[in-house]
């Protein structure tokens, strides 16, 4: 699995709540449309007024690079550099393997899931 995560800066609220509204249909088109993407958002942080959080969850390398050269990566490019306040992006890209749930039947965090056999964490 391939994670992306990012965050988006305007230089105002009001900015940052018209780029998500803008770039809500090419969210889903990217959703629906391309092969290996399993989540696609691009939301208002709650707590960061100027702030988009951007998750994204790929199954492969090959559908992630597929991604970067279909017609609705090119359509959020263009509509976040046209967006009014548009500031910057912060991003990081993850090679992650699935650990199963975050909680186990007894409701508690996991830790057995993420922690080192060598006792490192």
């Amino acid at each position: 699995m391939i994670i992306i995560t990012a965050t988006l800066s305007f230089e105002t609220k009001e900015d940052r709540d018209v780029a998500v509204a803008s770039t809500a249909k090419v969210q889903k088109a990217t959703r629906d449309e391309e092969p290996g993407c399993l989540a696609y958002c691009f939301a208002a942080d709650p707590s960061e007024p100027e702030h988009i959080q951007v998750f994204e969850l790929w199954t492969d390398a090959e559908k992630l690079a597929a991604h970067f050269d279909h017609p609705n990566y090119a359509s959020m490019v263009e509509i976040l550099h046209n967006c009014s306040g548009y500031l910057a992006s912060d991003n990081r890209l993850y090679l992650a393997d699935d650990r199963g749930p975050v909680y186990g039947e007894d409701g508690k965090f996991r830790f057995s899931a993420v922690a080192s056999s060598d006792g490192d964490g």
